[in-house]
This record gives structure tokens, sequence and C-alpha cells, in this order.
């Protein structure tokens, strides 16, 4: 028995959507031709690529081998069928983007959506370690993130630059302040990302290097929770600067020990650069549409 195309890019999809329904509802079959296709390429291989749980599906190790290459056949099949269709393949399409931060993702996928309104996009926010993850596993097509890791099978390119600053609401004792330090910080209760994101990494780095300690800290998920949690008294932020949305009643100030600007990127594995859908997002990225 060999495996045979409609296997591959089942297979691919299942992983990409994350259940049996939305592969099929993809691809425009039934969920049970998706099983199917599936099945028949685990009995190819002689063994389980998909573990299916309470939580959804997860791959085995073999499941992780193969999906890079049902991947990259899936994304050379979206390559071949635009040269195909020409421009006119843009008139539709899908595009999963990730990102560690509101900003610059989301005004950038307003300014594609606005000219690609027919193209599907999917966006969810991650930290900076599982972004780094779901682009090792092919699992995305974009990713904006905050000084990713190099990586040799994907393409980097430069959107912005920021320095991280400290969040406080008006009329907190540090409001008045053209800046603020880490000692200052370390009398609050300091808010900060999950552990797995970039912003934490680099906050335990700086206070070992300062010899400096929060004693108070709260974790939290994403800039909007932070700016709820400051809003309501809850404590003080530490953020990259322009990276949420953060509207009336929230102060931004400089901290002295984190001068240094770090770039976000739009990060794409490099096989999928050449789609013409990823590159019109880069296009709008370098444009600033932003």
């Amino acid at each position: 028995m060999k495996a045979n195309h409609h296997q591959f890019t089942a297979f691919a999809h299942v992983v990409r959507e994350g259940s049996f329904s939305r592969a099929a509802s993809r691809l425009g079959v039934s969920q049970s031709a998706v099983t199917q296709h599936v099945t028949k390429l685990e009995q190819t291989v002689g063994m389980k690529l998909l573990r299916r749980g309470r939580d959804g599906i997860s791959l085995t190790r073999a499941g992780h081998e193969l999906y890079d290459l049902a991947d990259r056949q899936v994304t050379l099949d979206g390559l071949i069928q635009e040269k195909l269709e020409g421009y006119a393949a843009l008139a539709r399409g899908h595009l999963a983007i990730i990102a560690n931060a509101p900003r610059p993702a989301l005004p950038l996928i307003a300014a594609f959506q606005k000219a690609y309104p027919n193209v599907e996009v999917d966006f969810t926010l991650y930290d900076w370690t599982q972004a780094m993850a779901l682009l090792r596993s092919r699992q995305v097509d974009v990713a904006v993130v905050t000084e990713p890791d190099r990586m040799g099978e994907c393409v980097c390119q430069s959107i912005c630059s920021s320095a991280y600053v400290a969040y406080v609401p008006e009329g907190h004792r540090l409001a008045d302040r053209v800046s603020v330090s880490l000692q200052d910080l370390a009398e609050e209760t300091v808010l900060v990302p999950e552990e797995g994101s970039y912003t934490s990494k680099l906050i335990a780095r700086k206070l070992k290097q300062h010899d400096l300690q929060f004693p108070r800290r709260m974790r939290t998920t994403t800039f909007p929770v932070m700016k709820e949690a400051i809003l309501h008294g809850v404590g003080v932020g530490i953020f990259l600067a322009d990276s949420g949305f953060p509207g009336d009643g929230l102060l931004s100030l400089p901290v002295d020990e984190l001068q240094e600007r770090y770039e976000t990127q739009l990060v794409v594995p490099r096989d999928k650069w050449d789609l013409r859908i990823v590159r019109s997002f880069s296009d709008l990225a370098e444009l600033g549409a932003f």
C-alpha cells in the first residue's frame, strides 16, 4: 500500500486546523473522508501519527516527522495553484497568523483584510516560546514576534523596534515621573507576562544583572488582561511600548534599565515565503501599514 497525495493533504490540514471537522471544512469534503485518508496513511506508515484526546489532537513522534513533509507538499500545491490562477488567487485563500502582542499584528491584519476582503485570516496570540514552537513545527503561515530565534528554515523581516516601558494608571504615585527604575517598581506589585514570554525572560535577566527582585509579582496572559488589571489598581505592568492599545487612563513610563530597543519581526517558514498571499501581507508590513 502506498500513501497518496490526498492522504498527506488531509493529514496536514488536520494538524493545521486542530481537528478533523475543521480540516474537512477547509478542504470542502466530508469529515469521514478526512478520517479515512488519515487512517489509511497511518496504516501505510505502520504507526499512529496523531493522538486524540479531550484537548484535541497532538502529533506523535512519527507524526512530527511526517507533518513537516506533508505541510511542505501543501505549500507546494499552493504555489502551483497560484501560478496557474495568477493574481486572481488572492481573491480567496487562507492565512494563519500568530503574534506575541496585539500590535503591530492587528493593525497589519486590518490593512490586509481591507485590501483582500475575501481572504480568510486566523489570528491567535501566543507567548514567545509557544510562537517559536509553532513556527518550528510549521503550524502557522506568518508570525509577528519580538526578537525571534534565528532559524535557518525561516525568513525574517523587521517591522519596527521599541523599548520596554512601565504602565501605570493615571494618579499613580509614579505617574508624574519622567522615567522609573527597576528599584522604583520593586516597591509595587508588578504584572508580567507568562513564563514563556520574551518579556519575562528579559525581566529575569535584568533583575539578576542589577541584583534586584520583585517581591510582589503577578503573572498575566496578554496585554489586554494586563491593561485591565492596571486600571483596576492591581499593580503596574512592564511591556513593550506600542505593543498594545493603552487607551484612556493608562500611562507609559520609560524604565532606566530597559532603554535598549527590541525588534518586532515578521517570520515566515522559508518555503511559504513565495506564496503570493504571504508576500502580500509582507508588503503591507514593509509599507508600514500599522
